[in-house]
C-alpha cells in the first residue's frame, strides 16, 4: 500500500511516462532523475504529507531519505507508524 501511493505520487509529481512502474527499492532517485530537483523534492514532500497524513520536519529530510525508491517508501512506513 505504502509502496504503490508513494510509486503514484512520484510518477505525478515527476510526470514519469511509465507511470513509475519502472520504480524498484534499489532504484537511484536523486541525482539520477533528472526530474527530481529541489523544487521536486518539496512538492513530492508535500503530496507524502497530505496523503498520509503526517508532518516532516525540515531536519528530517536528507539526501539518504531520496537516495533509493526503497530509502523513500522506508521513511513514510516510518512516519506512518510513528
Amino acid at each position: 500500500m505504502v509502496e504503490q501511493s508513494v510509486r503514484g505520487i512520484l510518477a505525478d509529481t515527476l510526470q514519469l511516462a511509465d507511470g513509475g512502474s519502472s520504480l524498484q527499492a534499489d532504484t537511484p532517485l536523486l541525482g539520477a532523475l533528472p526530474e527530481l530537483d529541489s523544487m521536486a523534492v518539496v512538492t513530492v514532500i508535500t503530496a507524502i504529507e497530505d496523503s498520509f497524513g503526517f508532518v516532516v520536519e525540515d531536519d528530517e529530510i536528507s539526501a539518504e531519505t531520496f537516495a533509493t525508491f526503497g530509502a523513500l517508501v522506508s521513511f513514510v512506513q516510518d512516519k506512518s507508524t510513528a
